[in-house]
């Protein structure tokens, strides 16, 4: 009798661990019919460069079907990331299309990797190195951070909160994103390499990076390193296979929404960043249509993350 007890118990946790395990899967596809509209940035740029959005998606599409190797280091990244490679080509795919056009061929990629060893760059604002602005007592709390991951996030959210848009110490502090502030050596809200990689989110990955794929961790302080690594094709594409882990991870456990057979809405994310953010704000806005006896919201993809899904058949034939 004691023997059967135990059993049902175990039967009823595993039931109730499933349960908690269980996600709803995001079908693949689009949820809006028509592409969103897309900001007004994206079309100043690509005007001003004499093209249109059509030409630069047939560009690195392109350069995706004309190089066997990049092909297969994008397999390779996916592999060890436990994600579909899809989800790796939407977000190359997204960032070229409707933010810079890619390179004719990955070796520029390389070349504009080592031009930047020899380059002086620093990560500051207004002369004050972020190594010695996240040393501020506002970070204090950021200390304890098991990770690269929830330590950038942390100062991240230390420095909306504090500092963002703020006059502290008599200091002027700009209405701005962290990474654009402090992590952005030319100009505000300049990206790099294949996968158009912000270095905020390169530092946010490190842990990540090094513990699946071997590569060193990145320094804050070693800001030539860090650029490196998003220009160098063999560093970057585990980058951002990791940046596209995070949110699939991040839709499962916070909002409960298995998004790993949607290479749009992992574009999507890749392109708006704080997927754990939008994650929270998707469980809480369901909590409430649950709440009120409605049905509960998918998530959407944005303009980017359309044209991901609209094209992805397309793009899986080269692979």
């Amino acid at each position: 009798m004691k023997k059967l007890i135990l059993l049902f118990l175990g039967m009823a946790l595993a039931a109730a661990v499933a349960t908690a395990d269980a996600a709803t899967t995001v079908p693949p596809g689009n949820r809006n019919s028509v592409q969103p509209d897309i900001p007004g940035a994206s079309s100043r740029r690509t005007q001003a460069t004499n093209t249109t959005f059509q030409a630069k998606y047939r560009k690195v599409y392109a350069l995706l079907q004309n190089d066997a190797d990049l092909r297969a280091k994008i397999r390779k990244a996916a592999a060890a990331y436990g994600i579909d490679p899809m989800h790796i080509v939407g977000a190359i795919v997204g960032e070229h299309t409707y933010n810079v056009d890619a390179y004719d061929r990955l070796q520029t990629y390389y070349v504009k990797a080592i031009s930047y060893l020899s380059s002086k760059l620093s990560f500051a604002y207004h002369g004050e190195d972020v190594s010695d602005f996240i040393q501020r007592p506002e970070f204090k709390k950021c200390a304890g951070a098991d990770d690269s991951y929830d330590l950038w996030e942390c100062r991240e959210q230390v420095w909306n909160r504090a500092f963002r848009g703020k006059t502290v110490g008599g200091e002027d502090f700009p209405n701005d994103r962290f990474g654009a502030t402090f992590f952005q050596p030319y100009y505000a809200g300049q990206t790099f390499g294949l996968g158009q990689l912000n270095p905020l989110t390169a530092l946010q990955m490190s842990d990540l990076v090094h513990k699946v794929s071997g590569l060193p961790r990145l320094d804050v302080g070693d800001p030539n390193a860090v650029y490196k690594t998003i220009m160098d094709p063999d560093l970057t594409l585990p980058y951002v296979a990791a940046t596209i882990k995070k949110s699939i991870d991040a839709y499962r456990g916070i909002a409960g929404f298995d998004i790993s057979k949607n290479p749009g809405l992992t574009a999507t994310l890749y392109n708006v960043g704080n997927p754990e953010e939008r994650a929270y704000a998707l469980k809480a806005e369901n909590d409430k249509r649950r709440a009120a006896g409605e049905p509960e919201k998918l998530p959407e993809e944005n303009y980017y993350g359309w044209l991901v899904n609209d094209k992805l058949d397309e793009l899986k034939a080269l692979f």
